[in-house]
């Protein structure tokens, strides 16, 4: 099915108000309160999964698939590895609460982040923190909303000037590897972007919410953001969003110009201006990069 034939409008007002009236509420009241989790399946124990995320994800299958009974749905919470596909049909990605460590640790950068796919494209994007109230929506050819307002995607450009990795604050997440080839990888590209002989970046944040990053890069708050064992659901709303805004999400690993929204390694980078002035900033990105990012 087409994008075209569809009115994606419409199903952003749709997870809005969802986002909004009913996961919103039950984050926010639950964050701090979870003092009994699990590891998620299959990974480490620093990377957890409480009740209210299965909760939560179960609350908005519920009702898109009520008013969507036709479209797909992959969550976090149910996603099984080897088994769940994403294909060309209208499919639901999301992530019922992004960022569980924060909401565990009652940090408020916990979210909701809700994603439409079309043809495997990220149509329509979705995210709420409701600890900030903050909500960021997009979708295909219809721009950006910040709390259902219109953002002003052209007078942000111009406010934030050119695009140098020297002058930019860059996103970064270690993830819950902490040996072997991918954290090394992380570890020297990290040391690259800081060295004087290497990026010399202003600085690094992490915000231990992928959709909340990839929000604040598309607020102008961030100017890019490199990571490596993501999925889908962590950046399908957020991808959309940046989109519209005239930023770029392209492989961590340098010359992947073209990645699927499942591809696992991402560089997400903001708009500017200039696209010729985007594309050097990611080529000399992709000059720090030492090894390869790699996650089956």
């Amino acid at each position: 099915m087409a994008d075209t034939f569809l009115d994606l409008l419409s199903i952003e007002k749709y997870l809005c108000d969802l986002a909004v009236e009913k996961v919103g509420p039950i984050i926010k009241a639950k964050s701090g309160t979870q003092h009994t989790y699990d590891a998620k399946s299959g990974s480490r124990a620093v990377d957890i999964v409480t009740a209210i995320d299965k909760q939560v994800e179960n609350l908005i299958w519920s009702n898109v698939k009520q008013q969507y009974p036709d479209f797909l749905f992959v969550g976090e919470e149910s996603f099984v590895a080897g088994q769940t596909q994403i294909t060309d049909e209208p499919t639901f990605i999301i992530d019922p609460i992004d960022g569980t460590t924060n909401f565990v640790h009652d940090f408020p950068f916990s979210c909701t982040s809700l994603g439409l796919t079309v043809g495997k494209e990220p149509v329509v994007g979705v995210i709420y923190n409701p600890h900030l109230n903050l909500l960021i929506s997009a979708s295909k050819s219809n721009g950006v909303r910040v709390n259902g307002e219109e953002f002003d995607v052209r007078a942000k450009k111009l406010e934030m000037g050119s695009l140098k990795l020297s002058s930019s604050v860059v996103a970064l997440q270690p993830g819950s590897a902490r040996e072997g080839p991918n954290f090394t990888t992380k570890m020297k590209t990290y040391q690259n972007l800081l060295s004087c002989d290497g990026g010399f970046v202003h600085g690094f944040r992490n915000l231990g919410s992928s959709a909340m990053t990839l929000a604040y890069i598309c607020l102008g708050y961030l100017d890019s953001y490199w990571d490596g064992g993501c999925y889908s659901w962590d950046v399908c709303a957020g991808w959309c969003i940046l989109k519209e805004t005239g930023g770029r999400i392209l492989g961590a690993n340098p010359g992947e110009w073209e990645v699927p929204v499942h591809n696992r390694t991402y560089l997400a980078v903001r708009g500017c201006e200039d696209p010729q002035e985007q594309e050097e900033y990611i080529k000399r990105f992709w000059d720090c990069v030492d090894g390869k990012l790699q996650y089956n």
